[in-house]
């Protein structure tokens, strides 16, 4: 048994690196420490317990979590450190050498924070705790509000693939999930927090199912009967494993949204090969083509790394060629980093940095004109937007069901509220069309 005493009236500070499943963990993490009578510190206000949630994506994702760390330490002296995430698990011991930090957490201990703070007094050293990870099993729970007005539903972790340059499945161990009666439990409860939107996210979402003897489509048509829940948005799924079913059922949902982002990494069939990915470029030219058959209007995001060893000239001008060729929305684009252990190591053909940017910049070039050619095309047009809370001293800004981003006037009554918007011009930055509500 846990004697929460120690906790009553102790502040901590919170620090995100990485994807929406992180983030959500962390909201899951503060909720398990409010209950035992912690409170966020205040701006300003040092505090008792500092909570790192990292990410190993890249090396300058590990960078970065070390830099958060010494920070912290730094901002917070005496306050104990708790560093988990996927840097944690991977690299457990070097994190625990760094100076400041007290306890280390892999993926199967994180939802068990409380019992390794003990009377949160300082270690003379950190001391890691983690589990191999193909002995990770659990999966924890975790249904979180952002910031912003919608929730992040986990609704899988882990992953099967073992893609060549990905670090993921052994900072997170395999696919698992959880009932989808849970699921529709916990969207039933952000319905009831006043919730109207909903994103799933995961590390596999499409490889839902695993450990329940479901499946991803099975989750979607029960989510969608929740009432009280007007949106629901696909974080990210392989193309593989994004179904014609599931494509035409969101076509007719009531509420999952026009709104996909599907993981591509190449346009080039030899570097999908080097990369063990589990489709090719025309697996891939179908899912679009089946999206805007039945929903011309969708948006559609999409992932591409670039600079990837084994990735030519040759193969690289050859992938921008069919992703310019795509009816897509918006590119995601990340410049390939060395991952230690993983097998791209041992391909041949490294692709210098300067080539790397170089790559990324007509690559998110392309995918500007892409974005504002979409938005171009809804000028006119009266759409519903989900409205989010306003900041100080800038237009109020929300979403249309296809992600367009909206800025009207601010009022701060229309937070969390669906209005009818017309959507004008751009606003000065380019990043979202001025709207005019209509209701």
């Amino acid at each position: 048994m846990i004697d929460t005493t120690v906790f009553q009236d102790k502040t901590a500070v919170y620090y995100t690196l990485g994807c929406k499943l992180n983030f959500s963990e962390t909201s899951t993490i503060g909720k398990i420490l409010r209950e035992a009578g912690v409170r966020t510190a205040r701006k300003g206000e040092k505090a008792d317990l500092c909570i790192v949630n990292t990410c190993s994506v890249t090396e300058m994702a590990d960078k970065k979590c070390r830099q958060a760390i010494h920070r912290l330490v730094k901002q917070h002296p005496g306050a104990f450190v708790v560093v988990t995430g996927c840097y944690a698990q991977l690299k457990p011991g070097d994190v625990a050498k760094i100076e400041g930090v007290d306890v280390v957490l892999g993926a199967e201990q994180k939802k068990d924070l409380l019992q390794y703070l003990g009377d949160l007094h300082k270690h003379e050293g950190g001391e890691a705790y983690t589990t191999a990870t193909k002995d990770i099993r659990s999966f924890a729970p975790s249904c979180s509000r952002g910031d912003r007005t919608r929730f992040f539903l986990k609704v899988q972790d882990g992953c099967d693939y073992f893609c060549s340059y990905c670090t993921i499945p052994f900072a997170r161990g395999r696919s698992r999930n959880g009932t989808v009666a849970s699921l529709v439990e916990q969207a039933r409860q952000a319905a009831a927090e006043g919730g109207k939107e909903i994103v799933l996210t995961g590390v596999n979402i499409g490889d839902f199912g695993k450990s329940t003897g479901e499946t991803f489509f099975d989750l979607v048509k029960a989510l969608d009967q929740v009432e009280g829940i007007e949106r629901y948005r696909i974080s990210s799924i392989e193309p593989n494993l994004l179904t014609d079913e599931i494509i035409e059922y969101v076509s007719t949902s009531r509420s999952f949204m026009p709104h996909f982002h599907i993981p591509l990494q190449s346009g080039c069939d030899e570097v999908l090969q080097l990369m063990r990915r589990r489709y090719g470029t025309e697996l891939f030219a179908s899912k679009i083509a089946k999206i805007k058959e039945v929903m011309p209007d969708a948006f559609i995001g999409v992932d591409v790394i670039v600079g990837t060893r084994g990735e030519t000239d040759e193969y690289f001008e050859k992938a921008y060629e069919f992703i310019s060729g795509l009816d897509i929305t918006q590119l995601h684009v990340f410049s390939y980093s060395e991952r230690p252990g993983t097998q791209a190591l041992k391909i041949d053909h490294v692709v210098t940095p300067e080539a790397k940017h170089q790559r990324s910049q007509r690559l998110l070039a392309l995918s500007d004109g892409k974005t504002k050619d979409f938005y171009a095309r809804h000028i006119g047009q009266t759409m519903p937007v989900l409205m989010e809370k306003p900041k100080a001293g800038v237009p109020m800004h929300g979403y249309t069901a296809n992600y367009i981003r909206v800025e009207v006037e601010s009022d701060p009554a229309l937070d969390n509220q669906v209005v009818n918007v017309l959507l004008g011009d751009f606003n000065e930055d380019g990043t979202a069309l001025k709207g005019t509500i209509t209701q």
